[in-house]
């Protein structure tokens, strides 16, 4: 009875959607890909970190 609804109900409701969003919806999809772009930054440079953190540098001089 409740199940997934059909490509004219996800059509329609989206169609809806884009009336009442349609405005403000480019706003939104850049803030959000910007919010991706700076997330996957983040993520490079903490994998960065944690790379260089396990080998030590490299000593050339004897300890004695």
């Amino acid at each position: 009875m409740f199940g997934f609804p059909g490509w004219i109900e996800v059509t329609i409701i989206l169609g809806i959607i884009l009336l009442l969003f349609g405005k403000r919806l480019p706003g939104a999809m850049n803030s959000l890909g910007k919010s991706i772009v700076e997330f996957k930054k983040g993520a490079r440079e903490d994998s960065d970190e944690e790379e260089t953190s396990k080998f030590p540098p490299h000593d050339t001089k004897p300890d004695n």
